[in-house]
């Protein structure tokens, strides 16, 4: 799946490196226990600056089912674009089913991979997919075209095995792009998209999908009780600053950036662009 908030970094990162965000963790024995969720984001140089989102995405994924033995993954909305190829599985030992609510998506997917096609969503997930069935679930730009949020963490929560952790990368709620996006009339908030940024067409490469960006927020406050209510045990929230919405257009383009830079100097959660939440069962 893809949406606005779809896009490839076009700038290094900053070099502003800030680790000031807690983790929420239930008292754990520390014998043989593996390391935290946070842990495994610092050991990769985690930075708030967006284009680190994008560029460690996978390597996230892989240092967390290395640090945590991680293999049976379910890659939610992965049909058109998997993260891994097959090749790749094999080198990491991984076993990776692909699931999206549209057989259609699916069927571009390499037929090396197990397809699931089902809304990860729905009240009967669970019953479909079968509980503890997986390690790890993961999914980048998907979460904000869900209208319950809530839900789809708990059919999550359900079908991960004990000790199974689970990360989404996704657009957040209030950078001016995203709101503009919720704003605006889907028609006209598509053709914006499809004049800037030509491979959003519909038959393109990354297609633009209806957003609702529910839940989907860079700061702890909204989503840490709701996670710790569904049953996960550690729970961590990495925000990102920053985004290309904006380069196309001269003087906004600066003010933009300008704005960009102190909410991410001052950790102005409301203003973040871009999040990882990452729940361990």
């Amino acid at each position: 799946m893809a949406s606005l908030g779809d896009q490839t970094p076009k700038a290094a990162p900053m070099n502003m490196h800030m680790n000031m965000h807690p983790t929420f963790l239930d008292p754990q024995p520390t014998a043989s226990a593996p390391a935290g969720l946070r842990a495994v984001a610092d050991g990769l140089g985690y930075a708030s600056d967006w284009n680190w989102a994008w560029e460690n995405y996978k390597p996230m994924v892989l240092a967390l089912a290395k640090a945590h033995g991680l293999r049976r993954h379910l890659e939610i909305g992965g049909g058109r674009d998997p993260l891994f190829t097959p090749d790749e599985l094999g080198a990491h030992g991984l076993a990776v089913t692909l699931n999206d609510i549209s057989e259609h998506e699916l069927m571009l997917a390499p037929p090396a991979f197990a397809k699931l096609c089902c809304d990860i969503a729905a009240p009967d997930t669970v019953a479909t997919v079968g509980r503890e069935r997986f390690d790890f679930a993961y999914c980048r730009m998907v979460m904000e075209h869900v209208p319950d949020v809530a839900r789809m963490w708990r059919n999550v929560h359900d079908i991960l095995t004990p000790g199974g952790v689970a990360l989404s990368f996704f657009p957040t709620l209030f950078a001016p792009p995203f709101v503009l996006n919720e704003l605006m009339p889907e028609r006209l908030s598509r053709a914006i998209v499809h004049t800037l940024f030509p491979d959003r067409h519909d038959d393109g490469d990354n297609p633009k999908f209806l957003a609702h960006y529910n839940l989907c927020r860079g700061s702890e406050a909204p989503l840490v009780p709701l996670l710790r209510e569904i049953g996960f045990r550690e729970v961590i929230v990495l925000p990102f600053y920053g985004y290309s919405y904006f380069w196309k257009i001269p003087v906004v383009k600066q003010v933009d950036a300008a704005f960009t830079r102190l909410a991410r100097a001052r950790d102005w959660r409301t203003f973040t662009s871009f999040a990882y939440v990452v729940a361990r069962k």
